[in-house]
C-alpha cells in the first residue's frame, strides 16, 4: 500500500490532533497543515515534520485527501473546494452550520463518487463500541453532554456543538424515522444557546431525552439506554459500561414481594438483594483506544478500499436534519405559554442589554 499524502486544514484545537495522529500513520504522508495564523499553523507543522501553509488552496494538488478542522461557518465552503477537486475529505462535526449546505455536501460527495466522512467521534469510543450490541431495540435513551465553556466553537450553539453528538449517536441505535421533536433552551453567555434540552419521539415508539449544557461546572458525558433486554448505563467519559438486566431468579424464582410477605421476612436482607440476586449487574469489558485515532484510521482506510465511512455524509446529514427541528423548537418555545409571553432561548437578552445600558 503506498503512502496516501494528506494535509490537515486547521491548526486549532482539534486540527493539531490531527496532525499528530495523522502525522505517526505508517501509511500516511502529512504534507501540509494548511492555517492563515502563521504561529499556529508553524508550530503544528513543525511538530509533525510536515509543512505549514497559509493558503489551504496551495496543498490540494499535491495530496490524496485532507481533513477539515476550522470553525463551523468554513466547513461548506472548504470541503466545496476540496470535493471540487476529486479529494476525499474528513470535515469535523457539525458538518455544517446550515442544512442547504450538508445537502450541497452530500450531493457533490455522491455525484463524484468520493468520500465525505463527519467526525462524529463518539461512534469510537471504545465505551460506546463496548455497549452498542447490548442496546439493540433501544425504546428509551437519556443522554447528557455537559462542559465547560470553553470559548471556542462559539460561532454555533450547544446544540451544533455538544447535543449533535448524541443526536447522532442516538438515531445510529433507534432505527425508525422521528415522529416529533420538542426542545426549550436558554443563552446565558450570549451568542447562541448555551443549553438545550430537547425530546425526540419515534414512530416506533422509542423516545430520547436529550441535555446540551456548555456552561456547566462539572463535565458529563453520559448515556441510559433502555432496551427489551434490561438497562445499559455509559459513562462516555470514564469508558465504563453497566448492564441491568433481569437475572434467572427474578424470572424464574419465587417473586421478590411474594418474599418480602412470607412471615419472617428479612427486609434489609431483600434490599441488599436487588442488586446482585433479582438484578444482573455486569461490566462488560471496554477495549483500550483513542477514539480520534480510530477515526481517522477508519477515514483513512476507506480512501483505498472504497468502502463507506462509519460515519458518512447521509448519517451526519441525517443528524444535522434533527438538529435543525431541535432549534426550530428551542427557537418557538414558549415560556409563558402563549405567543405574547417570552419565547426562545435569547429570554434574557433584553434583561441584560437593560443592565448594560
Amino acid at each position: 500500500m503506498s503512502r496516501l499524502r494528506m494535509a490537515v486544514i486547521g491548526a486549532g484545537a482539534l486540527g493539531r490532533h490531527h496532525a499528530r495522529i495523522l502525522s505517526g500513520f505508517e501509511h500516511v504522508e502529512l504534507v501540509a497543515v494548511c492555517d492563515p495564523r502563521e504561529s499556529a499553523g508553524t508550530a503544528v507543522a513543525g511538530n509533525c515534520g510536515a509543512r505549514w501553509l497559509a493558503d489551504y488552496r496551495d496543498a490540494l494538488d499535491g495530496i490524496d485527501a485532507c481533513t477539515i478542522a476550522v470553525p463551523t461557518v468554513l466547513h461548506h465552503s472548504i470541503a466545496m473546494d476540496v470535493l471540487g477537486r476529486g479529494l476525499p475529505v474528513l470535515v469535523e462535526k457539525p458538518l455544517t452550520a446550515r442544512l442547504d449546505e450538508a445537502e450541497e455536501l452530500v450531493e457533490l460527495a455522491e455525484a463524484r463518487g468520493l468520500t465525505l466522512a463527519v467526525g462524529h467521534v463518539e461512534r469510537f469510543n471504545p465505551a460506546m463500541q463496548a455497549a452498542r450490541p447490548l442496546c439493540a431495540g433501544a425504546k428509551y435513551i437519556r443522554a447528557e453532554r455537559l462542559s465547560n465553556y470553553a470559548f471556542r466553537s462559539t460561532d454555533i450553539g450547544a446544540v451544533h456543538d455538544l447535543m449533535i453528538h448524541d443526536l447522532d449517536l442516538v438515531l445510529s441505535l433507534v432505527e425508525s424515522p422521528v415522529a416529533r421533536v420538542e426542545a426549550f433552551g436558554v443563552s446565558i453567555l450570549g451568542g447562541h444557546e448555551d443549553a438545550v434540552q430537547a425530546r425526540i419521539v419515534f414512530e416506533n415508539g422509542a423516545i430520547a431525552d436529550l441535555t446540551a449544557n456548555r456552561v456547566c461546572p462539572a463535565a458529563k458525558r453520559s448515556l441510559h439506554v433502555w432496551a427489551p433486554d434490561g438497562v445499559v448505563t455509559v459513562d462516555l467519559s470514564s469508558r465504563e459500561v453497566v448492564r441491568y438486566r433481569p437475572s434467572e431468579t427474578l424470572l424464574y424464582g419465587t417473586p421478590p414481594l411474594e418474599r418480602a410477605a412470607q412471615p419472617g421476612a428479612d427486609l434489609e436482607q431483600l434490599k441488599a438483594a436487588v442488586f446482585g440476586t433479582f438484578i444482573d449487574v455486569t461490566r462488560p469489558a471496554v477495549p483500550p483506544g483513542d477514539a480520534l485515532t480510530a477515526e481517522l484510521a477508519d477515514f483513512v482506510e476507506c480512501i483505498p478500499t472504497g468502502r463507506a465511512p462509519v460515519v458518512d455524509g447521509r448519517a451526519a446529514l441525517k443528524a444535522l436534519r434533527v438538529a435543525d427541528e431541535v432549534l426550530s423548537s428551542a427557537h418557538h418555545h414558549q415560556w409563558d405559554g402563549h405567543v405574547l409571553g417570552a419565547v426562545g432561548p435569547f429570554v434574557r437578552a433584553p434583561q441584560l442589554r437593560r443592565k448594560a445600558g
